[in-house]
């Protein structure tokens, strides 16, 4: 078959509506040496009978597909909490603690101190344990202070602290925490309130904070003296008692099982600890008088006075006499009682 004559201005005798282009591209798919420009032979649209991709704007550019769309998550999942982040939010707590009086100090996620002893690499320990008379942080409990900078102080020395405590039974609050726990089956709410009723005090709103569990710390205001101890379960199951030499976890605290919160609505300063009552003076322990029933009977006449007669001072065991009713005679006396004298009676 001849190829078809190409007039000057490239059209074709025989279709008129076939643009120039669409002819050049007809004949560069057998042949695409003839283009120099065309790299792309593999393409669909390069293919012969195929020519509407041939003019290079016509040209489609891949886009992805809708199962390639698909596959792309659009959900960004949320931004992991860094260490950095909870130990500034501890210091930040801490300073604020600090500043209404509690004495603090920096916590692990275990709850434990933060600051390492400065006499774990001594060669010997020493007879009397240190209780920071060295001036060096890492004492546990003895490290707790109000004063700010030394609270920043103890957090700079444990970058790692992501919590802090709240030492008990220091001035000025002399703190008593009661932590009320909920786990192993316990109810420490519920058991608190039974010994308030049983020994006559009421609860008193105070500092409450939530922890982790569920449970509830109570802060509670004690005297300076004695000192509280500290005890697990002694009152109650469910009720531990934190007094002088231990510590709560403060709220804004974070640790591996979970982060403690202040109960809104709860005072800012911890309330006196209430004491118990006496059963006399509580309203249902005061006696109460039961009414004796009245008696109709007439009362009793007094006994008769009866004199006691003296018993003569005599040797004899003759009876005494006893006085005759009936006036003396003029006669002869009577006989005598006396067995012995009887006989010679009467006289001769």
């Amino acid at each position: 078959m001849a190829s078809p004559h190409l007039t000057p201005t490239g059209s074709h005798p025989s279709h008129p509506d076939t643009r120039p282009d669409d002819l050049l591209g007809s004949h560069s798919v057998d042949r695409p040496d003839d283009h120099p420009g065309n790299h792309s032979v593999d393409r669909p649209e390069d293919r012969p009978g195929n020519h509407s991709g041939d003019h290079p704007a016509r040209q489609p550019t891949q886009q992805p597909t809708r199962s390639t769309r698909s596959t792309r998550s659009t959900h960004r999942p949320a931004r992991p909490t860094h260490r950095s982040d909870a130990h500034a939010t501890a210091l930040t707590h801490a300073l604020v603690a600090a500043g209404r009086g509690y004495s603090v100090l920096p916590l692990t996620r275990a709850k434990l101190p933060a600051v390492r002893s400065p006499h774990h690499a001594d060669p010997s320990p020493a007879s009397t344990p240190c209780r920071g008379d060295c001036g060096r942080p890492g004492h546990g409990i003895h490290d707790a202070t109000s004063d700010p900078l030394a609270v920043r102080h103890l957090f700079a020395a444990a970058p790692w602290a992501t919590a802090y405590g709240i030492a008990c039974g220091v001035p000025p609050h002399h703190l008593i925490g009661i932590d009320l726990d909920t786990k192993h089956g316990a109810d420490g709410l519920t058991a608190l309130r039974l010994l308030a009723a049983q020994h006559h005090f009421a609860l008193p709103p105070t500092v409450t904070v939530r922890t982790p569990s569920g449970g509830r710390h109570l802060y509670f205001s004690g005297p300076p003296a004695p000192p509280v101890p500290n005890s697990a379960g002694r009152l109650a199951p469910g009720i531990d008692i934190r007094g002088t030499g231990g510590y709560l976890v403060g709220p804004g605290s974070r640790t591996s099982r979970g982060e403690y919160h202040l109960v809104p609505g709860t005072p800012r300063l911890p309330t006196a600890a209430p004491a118990p009552s006496s059963p006399s003076s509580h309203p249902s322990h005061r006696p109460t008088r039961t009414p004796t029933p009245s008696t109709t009977r007439p009362p009793r006449p007094p006994l008769p006075h009866t004199p006691i007669r003296p018993r003569p001072c005599s040797a004899s065991s003759a009876p005494p006499r006893t006085a005759s009713a009936t006036p003396a005679s003029s006669g002869p006396p009577a006989a005598p009682t006396n067995p012995a004298s009887a006989k010679k009676w009467p006289p001769p």
